[in-house]
């Protein structure tokens, strides 16, 4: 180590770069797959995750899609929530399809009225043909390629959660369940909210379930209250549906930052807890 005299400046040691040791191997979570899409007219990535028994050729699995489910998004994180759920027989084991984000914003959210809406998102309007192909093109390559069991669910966060919820209301028998984070009801000025009750007469909800995370909105407190008033329309038209729908609403205590974990282990246990 060399000490500064006197003032004059110290030539710096030399670093040694770390090089990793030899012989190591990958840790390998999934697989990811490019399937083209005729609906959506290019290339999109599924990012899939098969549970610890999946070698058994006499089981098969509920399959999770999830959006936002790039490995850089929110693939990693669920995968491991999935995995700790089903530890130790503690949960049902669970296939996860991540279905990796491209403009999100031009996926997840239908057509708003809103101009101010349309400037944040100038690319917005593309949730139908999203979710066409989600039904008709991401389900039937997984089940031609993976032991998927009966049931299905739907999970996104923030726009994903709008998508969720949007899909929940408009196309019920899409999938089976449905986990809704912190959906962004602040949308086309709160419209999804407002017609959920409407939406809810329709029928096709008998045999399904929703999960519903709300997050704690901060200030200032002219929005707080008015994305608070947006969740109690959207909590209060869901619980008093009375349509054949199980609904669970939760609030961890989070905000938009952070609740994605909590809400997403309540939602494991709920949905695929030990039967």
């Amino acid at each position: 180590m060399l000490t500064a005299l006197a003032g004059l400046p110290v030539a710096c040691e030399a670093q040694t770069v770390p090089s990793a040791p030899e012989g190591g191997q990958p840790i390998v979570i999934g697989t990811s797959y490019v399937i083209p899409s005729v609906i959506l007219g290019d290339r999109r990535r599924l990012n899939i995750y098969l549970p610890e028994h999946y070698a058994d050729p006499t089981r098969r699995f509920p399959v999770l899609y999830l959006l936002d489910g790039g490995l850089a998004e929110d693939f990693h994180h669920i995968t491991g929530v999935a995995q700790i759920n089903a530890a130790y027989g503690a949960g049902q084991e669970v296939i996860v399809v991540g279905v990796e984000g491209v403009d999100r914003r031009h996926d997840l959210t239908s057509p708003s009225s809103v101009a101010a809406d349309r400037a944040l998102a100038p690319t917005s309007g593309g949730a139908a043909a999203y979710r066409r192909f989600l039904v008709e093109e991401v389900r039937p390559f997984v089940a031609a390629h993976f032991r998927a069991g009966p049931r299905t669910a739907l999970m996104g966060e923030s726009l994903a959660g709008l998508f969720v919820a949007e899909t929940l209301l408009k196309a019920p028998t899409t999938f089976d369940d449905y986990v809704i984070v912190s959906p962004s009801l602040w949308w086309d000025q709160g419209a999804l909210a407002d017609g959920a009750t409407d939406d809810l007469r329709r029928g096709g909800f008998a045999g399904h379930r929703a999960f519903v995370a709300f997050d704690d909105p901060p200030p200032p407190a002219e929005a707080r209250s008015r994305d608070l008033a947006r969740q109690a329309t959207f909590a209060t038209a869901l619980a008093g549906a009375n349509n054949g729908l199980a609904v669970t609403i939760v609030r961890p205590g989070e905000g938009h930052g952070s609740i994605y974990h909590p809400a997403a282990l309540q939602a494991f246990r709920r949905l695929f807890g030990v039967r």
